[in-house]
């Protein structure tokens, strides 16, 4: 593994974990929202053992990253384009958890170097006719989300007193301070190394400050600067109907709108429990799609 900064053009510092055959073809994984760079190491081994390259990078303001004010959801394809000209490969599959399921659409709608994108209960967009948000959240994001449509400075103040637990927090603690968010498939699958991790990444992206989470969440509802329509490449979305954090009718509606979409809508899986559960499965498939 490696864990390196890479200068922008914009003067701006991103952080990268780049780990896995330096010959294989890269896997880009945009994180959850809030997360970093760092993976689950359950979805690192999974990609190494097909052969792929891991690439995470921390999206502007979380971890080491620099903050970039103002960011759009698009804006994550410029620095992907970075990161991939800084490993001098022409090609790459991308994928995207939760907050990341967003910045995945967007490289697959407008970054040359993408093959396929993999969507794993990604949020949908919020300023859509035809998709009530909000509905079915947990109230925590019911609480986090109403902030970021007010403005930065309520979402900020909210946000900063969630700071202190995250950055400290245990597996145990995750399931305590998510008590909303987490229906019991998902609590089920919180324990040992991959509630540590989920552990770790909270940790790691906030140790800084909480800017890169308030400015995913600002992003999230204002226009994400890119169309559904526009996506040509293959896309594998994921979802779970039990899920708190992303309901699962965001799913429902980008199965709808993204062209030629492959969708696997599944009864009974979470937030949590349909990554940790299906990731050979998903791998196997967007490594095979064309």
């Amino acid at each position: 593994m490696t864990l390196r900064m890479l200068p922008l053009p914009d003067g701006r510092l991103l952080e990268t974990w780049i780990s896995g055959p330096e010959d294989g073809l890269p896997l880009v994984f945009h994180h959850g929202t809030p997360g970093s760079a760092r993976p689950a190491r359950a979805l690192e081994r999974a990609v190494h053992a097909r052969g792929l390259r891991f690439v995470g990078l921390s999206r502007p303001g979380y971890a080491a990253s620099t903050r970039q004010p103002g960011r759009t959801v698009v804006d994550v394809v410029a620095d992907t384009a970075e990161v991939l000209e800084a490993l001098r490969v022409d090609e790459c599959l991308v994928a995207g958890w939760s907050g990341g399921g967003p910045h995945a659409l967007a490289c697959a709608a407008r970054l040359p170097q993408a093959r396929a994108a993999l969507v794993i209960a990604g949020v949908g967009p919020f300023d859509s006719l035809d998709l009530d948000f909000l509905a079915g959240m947990g109230q925590d994001n019911v609480d986090e989300f109403g902030r970021a449509a007010v403005g930065e400075h309520d979402l900020r103040v909210w946000l900063e007193r969630q700071r202190p637990e995250l950055l400290q927090t245990t597996a145990a603690g995750v399931i305590e301070s998510m008590a909303t968010l987490l229906p019991p498939v998902d609590r089920a699958v919180l324990t040992d190394e991959f509630g540590e991790d989920m552990a770790a990444s909270f940790g790691e992206a906030l140790r800084v400050s909480v800017d890169g989470w308030l400015d995913d969440d600002l992003a999230f509802v204002l226009n994400w600067g890119f169309g559904l329509q526009e996506i040509a490449k293959p896309v594998l979305l994921w979802q779970g109907e039990e899920d708190l954090m992303v309901p699962f009718a965001h799913g429902q509606f980008l199965a709808r709108h993204i062209p030629g979409v492959v969708p696997h809508l599944l009864p009974g899986e979470g937030h949590l429990s349909i990554t940790l559960g299906a990731i050979d499965t998903m791998l196997d498939e967007l490594v095979a799609a064309r």
